[in-house]
């Protein structure tokens, strides 16, 4: 099994956190698809990373198809709950935290172009996402110790992955004073081997 990541990405490091929480054995290939060279997009054609690349071949591309395989193939410490009401909850906190990430991938993108050819328009749009997701995610987090329900579980990773990408891309956004509740949660998944040993270099 092969992973086809990058250091920085996000959706790769949720990708490589469940996999290191599933024990499940991996060769990780660097390749980013901001490369001229890149070959990401023989694999996925929509040119993005993550992708899984299983034993015979088959490809699995988007974070959130990769992590629910992962989390199916090995019954180890189940991070997607069984219960429906459960697992709903769990995949809403990811698809708020993966908005997050979005946004800010956007305006991280959006800041790299030429000044002249930036949109200040754009930017605010992206940046009253992230606030607005910051501020309903540490609305619903409220004084618990795990996102959804009373156990480490998916809703955290992608919570830890998209909060240490704001710490990296966007360190002025201070979201710390704001919310201090995920900042304490982000302070506790970062002890994790998981999430220290998937950490993104710095610069």
């Amino acid at each position: 099994m092969k992973l086809i990541a990058a250091p920085v990405s996000p959706y790769s490091r949720k990708a490589r956190i469940v996999l290191a929480e599933k024990r499940i054995e991996y060769e990780m290939v660097v390749d980013s698809p901001l490369d001229a060279a890149s070959r990401v997009p023989e694999f996925n054609p929509l040119g993005k990373i993550p992708v899984l690349v299983l034993d015979d071949d088959t490809t699995l591309f988007d974070s959130r198809v990769i992590v629910e395989y992962l989390d199916n193939a090995n019954p180890v410490g189940r991070l997607i709950p069984e219960d429906t009401r459960q697992r709903i909850q769990v995949r809403r906190w990811e698809a708020l935290a993966d908005g997050c990430t979005d946004a800010a991938i956007a305006v991280v993108m959006e800041k790299r172009r030429p000044a002249a050819q930036q949109s200040a328009e754009w930017i605010a749009r992206q940046e009253g996402k992230i606030e607005r997701a910051l501020k309903a995610m540490s609305d619903d987090l409220g004084s618990r110790a795990w996102c959804a329900g009373d156990l480490y579980n998916l809703a955290d990773v992608a919570v830890g992955c998209a909060l240490g990408y704001l710490e990296l891309r966007m360190p002025d956004l201070n979201w710390r004073r704001q919310y201090p509740n995920l900042g304490k949660l982000f302070d506790k998944l970062s002890q994790r081997a998981s999430f220290k040993d998937t950490a993104p270099p710095k610069g």
